[in-house]
């Protein structure tokens, strides 16, 4: 009866032994002394063909009762310590939830787009489609179609970047205003025509202050058989009022551009301080603000795309994106626009 001695003692002190593992690997051990290969309960195994045929039913049948308590009891055991382990887990990796999230920033649209969306919302209420046109453009229609002769100083390099592309006779160039897009326009479309277009303008200005190499420019036209100066003046006193508030006046300014005649200079009232303030940040005392020019368009500019002038008339204007952003909101320096920097980009979301 050796065997079942050996097994009843096996049964004795598995709970204990088992129930003394304080991790996972030294219960494997327990685990290993008490049922593995070499422990007296593997001896026994290995001597069932020895036994008496009488008595190994008997030995057979306390070895399922010694591995089944075993398993039981490392069942057990192996869940509490998986308990455990989880609970240290949780008490050395919490989160502290009441830390403020990771917050990112939603962005927005640069104040230059914000500009040019406002002002094409305020010619859009008026009746005006969006025009739009190529930024690398012909000599002929940033100059010729303009009535902008060769011995201009504006086609001069020193103002002007031309591309070394294409034919030279054409003088392919970056557009220093959007008004070939008016050209363009005119020549596939008859009239009447009531159109701005807004985008990229590109000049040799050195950077500084108030000069960008690339800046951005909205122009409007405005072409029928009986358009007058009238119908500029009010055009253009309802968009300032509409973009710089209900009380700005405007007037016009005796000007020369080469595609409009007459042509004229708008400025609006001060919005800050009313009219001549010495120490107003915007009109700095002068009580006027200078926005854009404009003028009724030239009729060698009609001829040039194919228009009557004896049978059309029209208006024209150009205005810079920059320039009308700098003074309603009082921006001194326009390099501000292009230095990413978010101290100023977030004033304006």
């Amino acid at each position: 009866m050796e065997p079942i001695r050996i097994l009843d003692d096996i049964l004795a002190r598995a709970a204990d032994e088992i129930g003394a593992a304080d991790d996972v690997a030294s219960l494997d051990e327990a685990i290993t002394k008490l049922v593995g290969r070499d422990s007296p309960v593997g001896d026994v195994r290995r001597g069932m063909g020895a036994l008496d045929p009488g008595l190994r039913p008997v030995v057979g049948a306390k070895l399922n009762e010694v591995s089944t308590e075993v398993d039981r009891l490392v069942g057990e055991r192996r869940r509490r310590l998986e308990l455990e382990e989880t609970n240290r887990r949780l008490e050395t990796e919490a989160i502290d939830v009441t830390l403020p999230e990771v917050y990112r920033r939603i962005g927005s649209l640069h104040l230059i787009q914000q500009t040019i969306d406002e002002i094409s919302a305020i010619f859009s209420g008026l009746g005006f489609g969006i025009a739009d046109g190529p930024e690398a453009e012909l000599g002929w229609y940033n100059f010729d179609a303009l009535n902008t002769p060769p011995t201009h100083p504006a086609r001069l390099e020193s103002d002007t970047m031309y591309l070394d592309y294409g034919d030279p006779l054409d003088e392919m160039l970056l557009r220093t205003q959007t008004s070939p897009v008016q050209a363009r326009w005119m020549e596939s479309h008859e009239p009447p025509v009531h159109i701005i277009v807004p985008g990229k303008c590109y000049r040799t200005d050195a950077i500084d202050g108030s000069h960008l190499p690339v800046f951005h420019q909205v122009e409007g036209l405005a072409v029928d058989t009986d358009i007058t100066f009238a119908d500029l003046k009010g055009t253009l006193a309802h968009f300032a009022r509409e973009f710089f508030g209900p009380d700005t006046a405007a007037r016009f300014r005796p000007a020369f551009f080469p595609f409009t005649e007459p042509s004229a200079e708008l400025d609006v009232s001060c919005f800050n301080c009313d009219g001549g303030e010495p120490d107003c940040r915007v009109c700095r005392g002068a009580g006027w603000l200078e926005m854009l020019g404009c003028g009724m368009v030239d009729p060698d500019v009609f001829r040039a795309v194919g228009y009557d002038p004896d049978e059309v008339t029209g208006w024209a204007f150009g205005m810079g994106v920059e320039r009308m952003a700098m003074v309603r909101h009082g921006i001194d320096d326009i390099r501000n626009f292009i230095l990413n920097d978010t101290r100023f980009l977030v004033q304006f979301p």
